[in-house]
């Protein structure tokens, strides 16, 4: 049954999209590194609990297949900032990461690119005396 399961994950990672603007923290990447590891002699691997193996598959076989993205839609294309997807990937992308976190956190970043002309910042409370 081995067999199968490595199969299985095989064809998972074939699918699985790769971002290659997230050098070093894609996650299809990582998944293909995962199941090198875990199945290390291929086929003919030996797995201590082929259940939690299974239902790892079926989860990331839902999440490649968008099984929750069709079940619960989004109304809109924006995340609670306003920004969208497209803006999103490009802030992500690993070289404005790197180049950004130089010089300022992410928050400062995503508010100083993607704010309106109102502060997004709160606003410290006044102090009681």
């Amino acid at each position: 049954m081995s067999v199968a399961r490595y199969r299985r994950f095989l064809k998972l990672c074939e699918e699985w999209p790769r971002d290659e603007s997230k050098k070093g923290r894609d996650l299809g990447t990582f998944l293909r590194q995962r199941v090198t590891h875990a199945f290390r002699e291929g086929e003919n691997t030996q797995l201590s609990d082929p259940e939690k193996c299974d239902q790892i598959y079926e989860s990331l076989a839902r999440i490649n297949t968008n099984v929750y993205r069709e079940r619960f839609p989004r109304t809109r294309d924006t995340s609670f900032t306003g920004v969208t997807v497209e803006e999103c990937r490009m802030l992500l992308a690993t070289g404005n990461m790197q180049q950004d976190e130089k010089k300022k956190g992410l928050w400062k970043t995503l508010t100083e690119r993607f704010s309106t002309k109102q502060d997004v910042t709160p606003e410290k409370a006044p102090e009681n005396k």
